[in-house]
């Protein structure tokens, strides 16, 4: 009787010991990914392209290799409101001018994001792509420097 209450109580140890291994991974993950990945900032700067309550849903990509456009690009566009989802390099690197893609049918919000950048309508392509989940693309060009958030600093 008494190695059977010895197995009992070796059982409620391993079990108590994996239980509380699993809580302390928990944790751990909590607080190298609250320390590791940025914030939220809520609060949103003026918007000059009249986002109001309209979620736009944006992807951006680096169209001319420049290193570090894509995510520059990302800040500028969520301090305007923009929802940016993906961020990264297109298929190539060789895109002369910056526009903005129409990916579901929606080219007023296309639109709204041109203006945000600064571009003439003319910028502004459809090709649609349901698949994506997204409202609209921006492609970085060459020309990159003559629009926000480049030309300001």
């Amino acid at each position: 009787m008494g190695t059977r209450r010895v197995r009992w109580n070796n059982l409620f140890l391993n079990v108590t010991l994996v239980v509380l291994g699993l809580v302390v991974l928990v944790l751990l993950y909590a607080l190298v990914r609250s320390n590791v990945l940025p914030p939220v900032d809520p609060a949103r700067e003026a918007n000059p392209a009249g986002l109001v309550g309209d979620i736009i849903q944006v992807e951006v990509r680096n169209g001319c290799g420049v290193s570090g456009l894509a995510e520059t690009m990302t800040q500028f566009l969520r301090q305007q409101g923009f929802d940016v989802v993906e961020v990264g390099n297109h298929t190539s690197f060789d895109e002369a001018e910056t526009v903005v893609v129409d990916r579901v049918g929606n080219l007023e919000a296309a639109r709204k994001v041109a203006t945000a950048l600064g571009l003439t309508e003319d910028r502004v392509k459809q090709e649609l792509r349901q698949e994506y989940f997204l409202d609209a693309s921006v492609i970085i060009g060459q020309d990159y420097a003559t629009h926000p958030p480049f030309a300001d600093e």
